[in-house]
């Protein structure tokens, strides 16, 4: 690991939990009839903030708003690279009321911010950087055109594959760069094309069983040499600890009824994507 490596998906940017429920269902995860235990997540979610810290990580924290309980899954609403920031271009009106919450924090907090996309992209749940390339998920909330517009914008270089089962409904369900090398992903998520391109992308993959992604084992974050996820199996630890890193499980079941993890709960500000001539206009 390189230290160029260890010291990126340092600082993230978190939303609390504070209107956090389940009113309505936009993914196989979620239930209108499963009450969250708002206790609970305020605990898994505070526990998650201070392991960040403790690993060496740095957290910002964007304010909740009424009426949007799902803004706490913050990786949804954009992309970071350097000082840009592209704001997300949700499927769902219920929660596209979050783009001009999270337009002013990134402005105040020195982004430019760019217009959103043309078509749907749901931010960095769909879009993660594996090295340089830009892994983008589309096909059940994104649309594969909105990363034609992106990559004529930006310049940036993106990996469009499809995914093809609705409980893996983003990318960061099915895929978590570990570093430069390797990743974990789960390969049933995305059709032929998809996981022929991530295997070519990708040198040294950590394959996923189904139940593993089933567990959100992927929608974790790497912190330097140290993974933090919402779940993992005897056999995934093994298998990380002997690559070299350190696991720490952080529990966020109360999120998992809506469908998310550790990573969804995270938007990560430290990322820099190389920009291509006439990029960011």
């Amino acid at each position: 690991m390189t230290t160029e490596e260890s010291t990126r998906g340092r600082h993230y940017l978190m939303c609390p939990p504070d209107y956090f429920e389940v009113s309505y269902s936009i993914n196989p995860w979620m239930d209108t009839d499963v009450a969250v235990n708002e206790q609970s997540a305020h605990e898994q979610w505070r526990g998650l903030v201070e392991t960040i810290r403790e690993v060496g990580g740095l957290v910002e924290q964007i304010p909740a708003v009424p009426q949007l309980p799902d803004m706490v899954f913050v990786a949804n609403g954009g992309i970071v690279s350097g000082d840009f920031f592209l704001p997300a271009a949700m499927r769902h009106p219920e929660r596209q009321g979050e783009t001009p919450h999270l337009r002013a924090w990134f402005e105040e907090f020195g982004c430019k911010v760019l217009d959103p996309p043309a078509g749907v992209q749901e931010g960095a749940g769909d879009a993660l950087a594996f090295g340089d390339v830009l892994v983008a998920g589309y096909g059940l909330r994104s649309e594969r055109a909105a990363y034609d517009d992106i990559v004529a914008r930006t310049g940036w270089r993106v990996l469009p594959v499809r995914l093809v089962d609705p409980r893996l409904y983003h990318v960061d369900i099915a895929f978590c760069p570990l570093d430069d090398r390797q990743a974990l992903v789960a390969p049933d998520a995305f059709d032929r094309e998809g996981r022929r391109a991530l295997a070519d992308l990708v040198p040294d993959p950590v394959l996923l069983t189904m139940e593993e992604a089933l567990a959100f084992s992927a929608n974790s974050i790497v912190v330097g040499h140290v993974v933090i996820m919402p779940a993992c199996s005897a056999r995934l630890e093994a298998e990380l600890r002997r690559r070299g890193f350190e696991v720490v499980v952080r529990p966020v079941g109360e999120f998992l009824k809506a469908g998310g993890g550790v990573r969804c709960l995270t938007l990560t500000l430290d990322t820099v994507l190389p920009s291509g001539a006439g990029g960011h206009d």
